[in-house]
């Protein structure tokens, strides 16, 4: 019994140990800040408590990305029930922009040698607006940035600047103006340095004991990990136009399923990353309309005309279809020009399948029939019978033919045939 008891104790003894030793959970932002990542923020925060985290670590590295996604990773992090730092890391990652915003709010902001941080100049998603919208769109950023400066004891008119005049500081630099709280060349090192360190949080001023502290890493789930790449301007794109294209294979085929279930499942996915990115439906609008010209060229033959004027709509509903102006909100040109070229080779191809169809001469129903060969069953004096594909026909001929020999189809009536011999055919096709 008491080496039962022994053996209990060692097992459950590092358990024990294990759950009060301090935890800090890290999480990864990379790339830019959409509704997934800052859902993927908030949801980590929430587990935070639960867990006992004495810390949530955010690393980042983002040029940026929407507003409403910016504010809403703010809010959670004001709200946060762990103390949260930010850490631009590794060297040569910045938070420019919306990541800027979302470091400034944090509890810690910290910085590895060789990152910058700033440029958070609000940018129209339509484009550049009018003067007094761009000047509201900068006022209310420069109060909003100078409002979470204040609350942090950052330095406000650095912030502020950050927003009007788009400065980005270097690490060093961002240190001295007190931008941020300390440079750190690495996550081990910048948790040794916030050892005692003390912040403000909920009212209350919280000390950071993070000696020994086991670092988690939580990585995004498989369902954030395709909703985040889906979110990407170019995948985006793509699924739109393969679940388009599914869809329309689908319903010109009824029956065959797997184009109709690929498409739906792409168009669904191509209206949630629509949903997180900045859109011009007019773009939208000419994008169909580049289909539905391709596709009224195959059933209406206009010898290219109005192919090259799907060509054209597509092209210009592409470019329109992502108007921001910053890089990682855009359609990059390398797809709009890979896709608009397969696409329209490959309805190219189509329509000129279609043409050859066309000018091919027919091989069934009663114009199928005329210039067959066959053979006479029987004399046609001038009525007989005669064998034509495999089948007997009543047929009848101007001149006599003997039975066995080749006739050619001239002329089909009801179930009567017309035929000649074939040799006299042959010599008025010479003649």
């Amino acid at each position: 019994m008491k080496r039962l008891f022994l053996v209990l104790l060692m097992l459950v003894l590092p358990l024990c140990l294990r759950a009060q030793e301090p935890q800090v959970a890290v999480i990864s932002l990379r790339g830019p800040i959409n509704p997934v990542s800052a859902s993927f923020l908030r949801e980590n925060l929430a587990a935070a408590e639960k867990r006992g985290d004495r810390l949530l670590l955010v690393e980042l590295d983002t040029p940026g990305g929407l507003d409403t996604a910016m504010r809403e990773a703010v809010q959670a992090i004001f709200a946060a029930p762990v103390p949260v730092a930010v850490y631009v890391a590794p060297a040569g990652a910045r938070a420019a922009s919306a990541g800027a915003v979302i470091g400034l709010s944090a509890d810690i902001l910290a910085m590895a040698p060789g990152t910058n941080i700033g440029a958070a100049h609000p940018v129209g998603l339509g484009g550049k607006p009018d003067p007094v919208m761009e000047a509201k769109l900068v006022n209310d950023a420069e109060a909003y940035v100078a409002g979470i400066a204040a609350r942090r004891g950052r330095n406000v008119d650095l912030a502020r600047s950050m927003v009007r005049q788009s400065i980005s500081l270097t690490a060093e630099d961002a240190l001295k103006q007190r931008v941020i709280d300390l440079v750190a060349p690495s996550r081990q090192e910048l948790l040794s340095s916030l050892e005692g360190r003390r912040v403000q949080r909920g009212g209350k001023e919280v000390v950071l004991h993070l000696a020994g502290a086991r670092v988690v890493n939580h990585e995004m789930g498989t369902r954030d990990s395709i909703l985040n790449a889906v979110s990407n301007p170019d995948v985006a794109y793509m699924l739109m136009l393969l679940g388009i294209a599914g869809i329309f294979f689908e319903l010109a085929h009824p029956g065959v399923i797997l184009p109709g279930v690929i498409g739906g499942i792409s168009l669904l996915l191509s209206f949630f990353a629509l949903q997180t990115l900045p859109v011009n439906y007019a773009g939208i609008g000419l994008i169909l309309l580049g289909i539905i010209l391709f596709i009224a060229e195959i059933k209406v033959v206009s010898y290219g005309m109005l192919a090259v004027g799907g060509v054209v709509s597509m092209v210009l509903g592409s470019l329109m279809l992502f108007p921001s102006p910053e890089p990682y909100l855009r359609l990059s040109w390398q797809v709009l020009a890979g896709t608009v070229a397969v696409t329209a080779l490959f309805f190219g191809v189509v329509v000129v399948k279609v043409i050859q169809a066309h000018r091919e001469k027919p091989i069934t129903g009663v114009e199928g029939m005329i210039g067959s060969i066959g053979v006479a069953d029987s004399d046609l004096v001038p009525e007989g019978k005669v064998l034509v594909r495999g089948e007997y026909w009543n047929a009848t001929s101007e001149e006599p033919v003997r039975q066995g020999e080749k006739v050619q189809v001239v002329a089909v009536t009801g179930l009567r045939l017309t035929v000649r011999r074939e040799e006299k055919a042959g010599a008025r096709g010479e003649g």
